[in-house]
């Protein structure tokens, strides 16, 4: 599902609140997420899941399997994401 059918899907359902409106709420929802995970807090959307992340570690004799020389990776971190027992049953069915 692409944003624009997301803000089609809830103009549709809440017809009281226009497009702009729509937009900012999403932008702020999504934003929220963000900042969260940059001050690498976890968000826990409860019936859905839960963003959080992870750290993952440095690797110094990692190949490149093109050229097969080696090469270092940093230390970086990943956002993860754990699906709820909730979710998980209902894609199961």
């Amino acid at each position: 599902m692409s944003r624009p059918e997301l803000i089609r899907l809830l103009k549709a359902k809440h017809p009281k609140l226009n497009k702009i409106q729509i937009e900012n709420i999403i932008d702020i929802f999504f934003q929220s997420i963000e900042n969260a995970l940059k001050d690498k807090r976890s968000v826990e959307l409860r019936g859905f899941g839960t963003f959080f992340i992870r750290e993952i570690k440095e690797k110094y004799s990692a190949r490149n399997p093109k050229t097969g020389e080696l090469i270092y990776v940093p230390k970086k971190n990943k956002v993860r994401f754990k699906a709820s027992k909730k979710l998980k049953e209902l894609i199961n069915q």
